[in-house]
């Protein structure tokens, strides 16, 4: 069995403990890795999920845990932009909740806050099959967040200047 069908198994099963629950189906927004994986836009091993909080009610930290390892990332922690929702990718593989996966684009973005090994790992790849001047408009709509924390803002102006010389954006 692939990494994919691993992980996309995963939320399958989640969303039979949703029915089970009888939890209302709702939107899920995945970034980073399992994105990239789920998306398949790489290849890359991870078996974590990272996932945006829409203000979910703790009940659903039922539904959550069968994830096992994931991350729900604070949407004023997160380097994304505020129409990251209009160019995300609905999986239609998963007919109860209404799983989705951040473009290519959103996802290069969310990555320049860190530039870690696996961020640069997962840029190298999805950078040769994205729309350059999109990432120039979703950095411009990432600074112009009043919301994100300034701490954040910071780290992610701090890699910019790097990000946009190593990948010619």
């Amino acid at each position: 069995m692939s990494l994919y069908q691993e992980m996309a198994e995963i939320i399958y099963e989640m969303e039979q403990v949703a029915k089970l629950f009888g939890v209302e189906p709702f939107p899920m927004y995945f970034l980073g890795g399992s994105a990239c994986l789920l998306g398949k836009y790489t290849d890359r091993a991870t078996k974590d999920f990272d996932f945006i909080d829409l203000d979910y009610s703790a009940k659903l930290g039922k539904v959550f845990v069968h994830l096992r390892d994931y991350d729900i990332l604070e949407y004023q922690s997160a380097a994304v932009s505020p129409k990251y929702k209009e160019r995300a990718l609905k999986l239609e593989e998963f007919s109860y909740l209404q799983i989705y996966v951040l473009s290519r684009e959103d996802i290069i973005v969310s990555k320049i806050i860190r530039m870690a090994g696996k961020d640069i790992e997962d840029i190298d790849k999805l950078i040769e099959i994205s729309d350059k001047q999109l990432i120039l408009q979703i950095i411009d709509e990432v600074l112009n967040r009043d919301d994100l924390f300034e701490s954040k803002k910071d780290a992610f102006r701090r890699n910019l200047s790097a990000f946009k010389e190593k990948y010619n954006v």
